[in-house]
């Protein structure tokens, strides 16, 4: 691997590099919903959380001085975040294919309530967007599609970059 390559999995630069790419995700994501109105479903919403936790992660690892074995061990766990991520993408990616059904959050559950102030909790809390229907596709795949290599990717990044430390 060239030298110049090998910088970005050492110490401050892989903490910057794997923080940026979570933040650039989550920025994507939230400028679909809030630019384009792409509204997110339960389980797009669970995708989120381990691209947060990975930059508070990847923030501590970044003012961990001396870098060592507490690095190490944050981008172990940054691995391990990006798999379950990964993991949810994967599941998400099956029941948009139908392979499988979603979570009880997926679906919209019909209203019932016995007055004005339950249909209103009801109304507040339905699901806008249907876990097996894609609401936006880039070369064909959507977005659950996508983020399973890219989780993948930041995961086998995050390993080399603990082994690097």
């Amino acid at each position: 691997m060239p030298k110049k390559l090998t910088e970005f999995f050492k110490m401050p630069k892989a903490a910057l590099v794997i923080g940026s790419i979570s933040a650039f995700a989550l920025l994507f994501a939230f400028t679909l919903q809030y630019g384009f109105d792409v509204q997110p479903c339960i389980l797009c919403l669970w995708q989120r959380v381990p691209f947060g936790l990975v930059m508070a992660l990847s923030l501590a690892g970044y003012f961990m001085h001396p870098y060592g074995r507490q690095t190490q061990i944050i981008f172990v766990l940054c691995s391990v975040i990006f798999l379950v991520g990964a993991g949810l993408a994967f599941f998400h990616t099956g029941v948009e294919l139908h392979w499988w059904l979603g979570t009880k959050g997926c679906s919209i559950q019909p209203l019932s309530g016995t007055s004005v102030e339950d249909l209103r909790t009801q109304l507040l809390h339905t699901v806008v967007a249907h876990c097996d229907q894609i609401s936006w596709t880039f070369l064909g795949l959507s977005m659950a599609n996508w983020n399973v290599p890219f989780s993948l990717g930041l995961a086998a990044f995050s390993l080399k970059a603990a082994k690097d430390v």
